[in-house]
């Protein structure tokens, strides 16, 4: 599977499976592939992006996002909030929560989202922008997708906490490059991380 995930810069991320699956659309380039599943974390702008969902909404496209994302988009959404599991076009989606512990950024209180899809037989956690938290210890999980940037999420060393919570076998950094952080912090959670860190190059 891990062939099948394109990094697109920052926090976004496609899956190529069975079904097309988005996270957290941002600054895509041109003609970019039609989704059939979007998930959205949370409304801040380069997480919750309406021109770049239009970009790849089709007839039959589900959205997924935190309910305060609803009345940004130009779509029908399917709201979820953390705890919470929906099935949508075949894929199952739970919502973890996400949140700053010592920062003021994502409160807890704000109900934003960390998402885990099963998609062909593997879970897939993209961790939205979060410090490490208690609810992730024991998700058990195939890939993490990992904030590594620091200021707004957990940085490297605490990624690579964070992996060994939720039990992951692959971690694939992100949260960097564009915003904050650069490739010294992927490279700082290869070292750090007790199991396998795939470092991909943004692009399509």
């Amino acid at each position: 599977m891990i062939e099948n995930v394109k990094w697109l810069g920052h926090s976004t991320f496609r899956i190529d499976g069975s079904r097309t699956v988005y996270f957290d659309p941002w600054q895509l380039g041109k003609n970019p592939r039609p989704a059939d599943l979007i998930l959205i974390t949370h409304p801040h702008y380069d997480h919750c992006s309406p021109d770049d969902v239009k970009k790849i909404i089709g007839k039959d496209t589900i959205v997924v996002a935190s309910p305060d994302c609803a009345d940004r988009l130009p779509v029908p959404v399917v709201p979820l909030s953390p705890g919470g599991r929906t099935e949508a076009g075949g894929v199952l989606v739970e919502a973890i929560p996400a949140y700053n512990t010592n920062k003021k950024f994502h409160p807890r209180s704000a109900g934003w989202n960390g998402y885990i899809v099963t998609l062909d037989g593997v879970r897939i956690y993209h961790a939205g922008d979060t410090d490490v938290i208690p609810e992730m210890k024991g998700l058990s999980v195939d890939i993490m997708l990992a904030p590594v940037g620091g200021t707004y999420t957990m940085n490297a060393d605490e990624a690579a906490g964070a992996a060994a919570a939720v039990g992951a076998k692959t971690v694939i950094p992100m949260h960097y490059g564009a915003i904050v952080g650069s490739a010294a912090d992927a490279e700082a959670l290869r070292r750090r991380c007790a199991c396998e860190v795939v470092i991909l190059s943004p692009g399509e």
